[in-house]
């Protein structure tokens, strides 16, 4: 038997939800989704579920990750019941479920909580900036030295083990015989979803919002490999120091549309941002600038005589790897990626089975 959480619309506003209880389950929603089939009714099952209080089901389910919020079922809703700012803060909320430090949901739910995590750190880089006594070479030597860490560190002791415990409960849990085989075949859409994000492309309005994104994925991987491997800020190779230039800029443009859209609130995508909505596009967007303006201060030569930039682009960078990545918004790209994955997974075993019986 189901276990009911009578209290679950409460815990869920906190994650910026609306008012799912408005919901009398008309079905213009489920109408109007692309993802709606005759098995499940999209996204009607989740709001459901959520007004009812079954959160142990949308723990399990991978439905709220296959939404990419292209805003028609709130704006054809006539309760203003705001599916598809639901279905956002129940991936807000599921990542929370996922993470086994807990610090994404005090971070989802408590804006006191995430600038005091901010400030901490950016005290600490400015610290560490006074030890070495803003000597450039020694700072800008350790904060590489970070950034090649952080990667590793921040996968395989954080987002790794939330993906694992993601497979858990929507994959093993259900008791699907799932063949290891499959696991191999598969990661082909593991791959494409994940730099490609191309189930943006089912919405009717989504094609220049997919082609954005798409961008900004090349860009920000692009920089970073640039930066941490090709180490942009020391090489002396003109091909990469371009190369750098590019992908910073790319960055930057891209995510002052998104800021600029965020303003403007043009679309029902834009009408409701959470604040971790804003760090991610605020914090791409700082990152991106600093690290274009720190590469001009090394260009023109005047770096050692401000450091404070690199301290300032260091401060960006530190947050963001150690905030945003392993417990903001940054995680709905790994998390979306492996839900498409664990669901090709479940659909192939599924189809075994059936054709086994």
């Amino acid at each position: 038997m189901a276990r009911i959480n009578p209290e679950f619309t409460d815990e869920l506003k906190k994650y910026g939800a609306f008012d799912a209880n408005a919901c009398y389950n008309c079905g213009n929603c489920t109408a109007v989704c692309t993802l709606s089939t005759e098995e499940n009714s999209f996204p009607r099952k989740m709001v459901r579920y959520s007004v009812l209080g079954l959160d142990d089901e949308i723990e399990s389910s991978l439905d709220p990750w296959l939404c990419y919020y292209c805003g028609e079922c709130s704006t054809t809703c006539p309760r203003e019941a705001d599916p598809g700012e639901l279905m956002m803060s129940l991936r807000r909320w599921l990542i929370s479920k996922y993470d086994w430090t807990g610090l994404s949901g005090l971070l989802y739910r408590s804006i006191a909580f995430s600038i005091t995590a901010f400030l901490v750190l950016a005290a600490l880089v400015i610290g560490f900036g006074a030890f070495k006594r803003f000597n450039v070479e020694s700072v800008m030597h350790y904060g590489h030295l970070f950034e090649m860490a952080a990667i590793s560190l921040v996968f395989l002791f954080i987002l790794l083990p939330n993906i694992i415990h993601m497979w858990w409960l929507t994959v093993h849990k259900k008791g699907i015989k799932t063949p290891l085989s499959a696991y191999f075949t598969s990661l082909g859409e593991l791959f494409v979803h994940m730099f490609t994000q191309k189930r943006t492309l089912g919405c009717d309005d989504n094609q220049v919002r997919w082609f954005e994104h798409f961008i900004l994925v090349l860009g920000y991987l692009g920089l970073l490999f640039t930066t941490v491997f090709l180490d942009w800020f020391s090489t002396q190779s003109m091909f990469v120091i371009i190369l750098g230039y590019v992908e910073s800029a790319v960055i930057f443009v891209v995510t002052f549309d998104f800021v600029r859209r965020r303003i403007q609130k043009d679309k029902e995508i834009s009408k409701h941002s959470h604040p971790s909505d804003w760090f991610f596009v605020i914090w791409l967007f700082l990152m991106g600038l600093t690290a274009f303006v720190v590469r001009i201060f090394i260009d023109t030569d005047i770096l050692n005589n401000n450091i404070w930039i690199y301290l300032v682009h260091m401060i960006i960078l530190v947050q963001w790897a150690l905030l945003i990545v392993p417990f903001g918004k940054w995680t709905h790209f790994l998390y979306r990626s492996f839900a498409m994955y664990f669901e090709h997974i479940l659909q192939k075993s599924m189809l075994n089975t059936k054709s086994s019986e």
